[in-house]
C-alpha cells in the first residue's frame, strides 16, 4: 500500500472510530440503568452486512464486539436481507445466535447503500433486569436457559412509523425494572441510529465506491501488520489447559479446558478439541464469548497497536467443539460465560507463554460479579463486580485489581457515591489486600476487598471462581491468594458464602464482602531483590510477616533489612 493511500485509510479508520464511540457516549447519556450510566459500560461497533467488524468505539470489548460481529449472519438467517426496509432497527440476545447472555440486548440498525443494506452499525449494553431466577441476570444456579431470563431472537424492534410497541411490552413483563428496560432499549437505538448517520456521512463524503474501498485497505493492511507480526513467533504447537473450580450445582469438580495452539506459515490455529463437554449449570460459553477469549489471549503477544477489526482475524483458525463448554447448545445455559471463556483465555495464555518465554504471564484474579437486589416490589438492583490481580509478566509485576480481560475494565465498576444514592446501601470500604499477590521473582498484582452494608433486606448473589484454587504462578511463583465472599453478621461474625449462590438474604445492618483473589507471581520469590521487597512493604502490598514467610526477607524493629538473618533464611531455603 503506498504511503497516500494508508493515509486516507487511516483517516477513514480513525472517523469509523469516532463514529462508534459517538454512538457509545449517546448509549450512556441516554440509559437508565445505574451500571451503564455510572459505569459508562457501553458497545458500539461498525459492521459489514457479513458481520466483518470493521471498527468499534474505544469502550468496546472484545466480549462485545465478537458478539456483536457473529450475531449478524443469524440475524440475517431470520430476517432475510431483502426483507429490510430504511428505518428498520433489530434486537437479540439469543447466546446461541451470536449473543452474550439474556442481560446483553444486541441492536442493529441497518445502514443502505444505493437502495441495498450493505453495513451495520451495532451497540449493546448489559440491561438492568430481563427476568430470569435472580434480579439483574444473575442466576448463577440455573441448570437450563429458561432460568437466566427473556429470550429474544432476532425481531424488529423499531421501524420508520416508530418502536415496535409490543416488543417493548413483552420486555417491560418479563422484566423486574421496566422502565429501566425500556429506557436502555431506547438509548441502543439512539446510539446505533448515531453512529448510522456517521457513515452515511462518510459515505456521502467519500462515495460509496470510495468508501468501500477505503474500508478494504484499511482492513487488508491491518491483515499484513498481523501477519508480520506472527511471523516474528516460533513455529510449533504448545499445549495446555485451565480449569474451573465447580459448577455450584452438580458434584463435578474441575471443569477442564484444553488447547493447542499451533504457528505456522503466517497462521494461528487454536484448537480446544478435549475441552470438557457442556453442563446443566452456568459454566458454559456461547461461541461468541469464547471466539473473544481467544482472539484477546493471542493479541496479548503481537503488537498492541495492531487495529482491532477483520484484518486481524484472517489469520486465526479457532475451533471451539459443538456441545462443550465453550461452544454450549441449548438449553444450556451461558450466563456464567466468563468462567469457561477465561479458563479458554489462560489456557491460551499459558501456551503462548511457553512459545514466547520473555513474553510470560502467570494466572490472574478474574472478575467477581454479584448483585444486590430488593427483596420486594419496588424493586432496585446494585449489578456490579470486582476484579483480582493480574499475573505477573516475565520483568514486571501484575497490575493491581485489574484483571486480565477481554470483557471489561476497572473504569466500568460504578463509583460508590451514585451506587449509595439509588440504593439503600453504604460501601464502607475498598482496599487492597496485603500480600494476596502471589509471590515470585516478579509479584503477583493484589486483590481487593470492598464491603457492602445493607440499609435494608436484600438478596445477594454471587457468580465466582478461583476462589478455591488460586491463580496459577509460573517457574517457580506461587499461586495469588483465594478470594471470597462473606457475610458478616451484625455482632461482626464472618461466613464464607459459596462462590455461587442465589439468592441469599441478607437482613438490614449485615455486610456483603467481596474479596477478589490475586494474581500468580513468576519465578522463584526469594530470588526478588530484598530491597524490591521493601518498598512492597512500604506501598502496602506485602506484609513484614510475609516478607519473611514468601520472600526470606527479614526486617528489623526499625523497619530496615535485617541482612544477616535475610541471608539465613534465603540460605536455608536453598536460594
Amino acid at each position: 500500500m503506498s504511503e497516500q493511500r494508508h493515509l486516507t485509510s487511516e483517516v477513514l479508520r480513525n472517523a469509523l472510530v469516532v463514529a462508534a464511540e459517538e454512538a457509545s457516549i449517546v448509549v450512556v447519556r441516554s440509559a437508565y440503568s445505574t451500571f451503564v450510566v455510572e459505569g459508562s459500560d457501553a458497545s458500539a461497533a461498525i459492521l459489514d452486512k457479513e458481520g466483518k467488524l470493521i471498527a468499534h468505539s474505544m469502550a468496546t470489548t472484545l466480549m462485545n464486539s465478537m458478539a456483536l460481529s457473529v450475531a449478524v449472519p443469524f440475524l440475517l438467517e431470520d430476517i432475510p436481507i431483502d426483507t429490510i426496509r430504511p428505518g428498520d432497527v433489530f434486537a437479540t440476545n439469543d447466546a446461541y445466535k451470536g449473543g452474550v447472555h439474556t442481560n446483553d440486548i444486541l441492536i442493529f440498525k441497518p445502514i443502505f447503500v444505493d437502495g441495498k443494506v450493505e453495513y451495520f452499525a451495532a451497540t449493546l449494553i448489559h440491561v438492568s433486569d430481563i427476568g430470569g431466577a435472580s434480579a439483574g441476570g444473575m442466576a448463577s444456579l440455573a441448570t437450563e436457559i429458561y432460568a437466566e431470563g427473556l429470550q429474544l431472537p432476532p425481531v424488529r424492534i423499531a421501524s420508520a412509523e416508530g418502536l415496535e410497541e409490543p416488543i417493548m411490552r413483552i420486555l417491560a413483563l418479563n422484566s423486574r425494572t421496566p422502565e429501566k428496560v425500556q429506557g436502555d432499549v431506547r438509548a441502543l437505538i439512539a446510539g446505533a441510529t448515531t453512529a448510522a448517520t456517521r457513515i452515511i456521512e462518510l459515505i456521502d463524503s467519500y462515495g460509496a465506491e470510495g468508501f468501500r474501498a477505503g474500508v478494504d485497505e484499511y482492513l487488508n493492511y491491518t491483515e499484513e501488520l498481523t501477519r508480520a507480526a506472527v511471523a516474528e513467533l516460533p513455529a510449533g504447537t504448545w499445549h495446555s489447559e485451565y480449569t474451573i473450580d465447580d459448577d455450584g450445582v452438580t458434584d463435578i469438580r474441575d471443569h477442564r479446558v484444553r488447547v493447542a495452539v499451533t504457528i505456522d506459515s503466517g497462521r494461528v490455529a487454536i484448537d480446544f478439541d478435549g475441552t470438557d463437554p457442556q453442563v446443566a449449570a452456568a459454566v458454559n460459553s456461547s461461541i461468541s464469548q469464547t471466539l473473544a477469549a481467544a482472539v484477546f489471549a493471542f493479541r496479548c503477544f503481537v503488537d498492541p497497536a495492531i487495529p482491532m477489526n477483520d484484518g486481524c482475524l484472517r489469520i486465526l483458525d479457532i475451533n471451539l467443539p459443538e456441545g462443550s463448554l465453550l461452544n454450549a447448545r441449548s438449553p444450556y445455559p451461558c450466563g456464567g460465560r466468563f468462567l469457561p471463556s477465561y479458563a479458554a483465555m489462560e489456557a491460551v495464555l499459558q501456551a503462548l507463554s511457553e512459545a514466547v518465554p520473555n513474553r510470560a504471564i502467570a494466572a490472574s484474579g478474574i472478575l467477581q460479579p454479584f448483585s444486590i437486589a430488593a427483596t420486594t416490589a419496588p424493586y432496585w438492583v446494585h449489578l456490579a463486580y470486582e476484579f483480582g490481580g493480574v499475573g505477573a509478566r516475565y520483568g514486571k509485576d501484575g497490575p493491581d485489581a485489574t484483571g486480565v480481560h477481554f470483557g471489561l475494565g476497572r473504569n466500568s465498576v460504578p463509583q460508590a457515591e451514585p451506587v449509595e444514592a439509588r440504593c439503600p446501601l453504604i460501601v464502607e470500604g475498598v482496599e487492597y489486600i496485603s500480600d494476596s499477590g502471589g509471590a515470585g521473582r516478579w509479584r503477583g498484582g493484589l486483590g481487593t476487598r470492598t464491603v457492602f452494608r445493607l440499609l435494608a433486606d436484600a438478596y445477594v448473589t454471587t457468580r465466582g471462581d478461583r476462589l478455591e484454587t488460586g491463580p496459577r504462578g509460573r517457574d517457580g511463583g506461587h499461586p495469588g491468594v483465594t478470594g471470597a465472599f462473606l457475610k458478616r453478621h451484625t455482632d461482626g461474625r464472618l461466613d464464607r458464602l459459596h462462590s455461587k449462590v442465589n439468592n441469599e438474604l441478607f437482613r438490614a445492618g449485615e455486610a456483603f464482602v467481596v474479596e477478589t483473589s490475586g494474581g500468580g507471581g513468576i519465578g522463584v520469590p526469594f530470588d526478588r531483590p530484598a530491597e524490591e521487597v521493601m518498598a512492597d512493604i512500604a506501598a502496602g502490598r506485602v506484609s513484614v510477616d510475609g516478607a519473611r514467610r514468601d520472600y526470606g526477607v527479614a526486617v528489623t524493629a526499625e523497619g530496615k533489612i535485617d541482612n544477616a538473618a535475610t541471608a539465613a533464611l534465603r540460605q536455608a531455603s536453598g536460594s
